[in-house]
Parts: C-alpha cells; sequence; structure tokens
C-alpha cells in the first residue's frame, strides 16, 4: 500500500502574470522549484487564497530570479494579477518511507522572494 503525502509547497506566492493563450500550466521561477524541490512539468495544485479557486495543473520553469508566477492557459481565467497562491505538489510513498518524511515548506515574500524555508507546519491550537 502506498499513501500520499505533501512534498513541498510554495506558501502565499503573489501572481505576477496571466495569460490566456499560453500552451497551459503555471510558469514558477526557477530559484522557487529549487527551493521547494519543484521538477519542471511535474503535477501541482494551485489554491488561490484571494478568490477560493483550487486547480490541478503541471509546472515549467520561468526565468531564475525572476519572481515570476504566471498562470497560464485556461486556468489563466481562475486567477488575475495580485492573488496569492498556495502551490503544493504530492508524493506517493509506503507507510514506512511516510515515516521518515517531511514536506518541503517555502514561505514566500514581496517580490517572491524566500522568506524562510521550514520541515513542519506548527500544530493548530
Amino acid at each position: 500500500m502506498e499513501i500520499t503525502l505533501l512534498k513541498c509547497k510554495l506558501h502565499r506566492a503573489t501572481v505576477t502574470e496571466t495569460q490566456v493563450d499560453y500552451e497551459g500550466s503555471c510558469a514558477i521561477d526557477e530559484d522557487l522549484m529549487e527551493s521547494a524541490g519543484l521538477r519542471e512539468f511535474e503535477q501541482i495544485h494551485l489554491w488561490n487564497v484571494t478568490n477560493g479557486e483550487r486547480l490541478t495543473t503541471y509546472a515549467i520553469r520561468a526565468a531564475r530570479g525572476s519572481g515570476t508566477i504566471s498562470v497560464n492557459g485556461s486556468a489563466a481565467h481562475k486567477a488575475n494579477n495580485g492573488d496569492i497562491l498556495i502551490i503544493a505538489a504530492f508524493a506517493s510513498m509506503t507507510p514506512e518511507e511516510a515515516e521518515r518524511f517531511a514536506p518541503t515548506l517555502v514561505y514566500v515574500g514581496a517580490g517572491n522572494r524566500v522568506t524562510r524555508v521550514s520541515r513542519e507546519i506548527p500544530v493548530q491550537g
């Protein structure tokens, strides 16, 4: 049996552009992808904190250091410039692997720059 766990997330990234006529996907600054451990073409979930939209697409590279978060194709109808997103990816693993696993949690601030990286979320009280 395998279970699916959060692999990584970019928390509170800001949409910098939307392109309806682009081929599709979500372009993410390469620095942010590396910080989270995201791979190009990896399936990602976009959770729009601003408007409540949730969708699944895949990640593509945007220029390193650009701060770009571009929601493209049909997904562009679900986001606007300035919207706040949580971008998450999941991984399947055995329960034994899950015991040793911790997700990479990348917190993003102004200009989509990394403010901190963590491996745990505080217990909600």
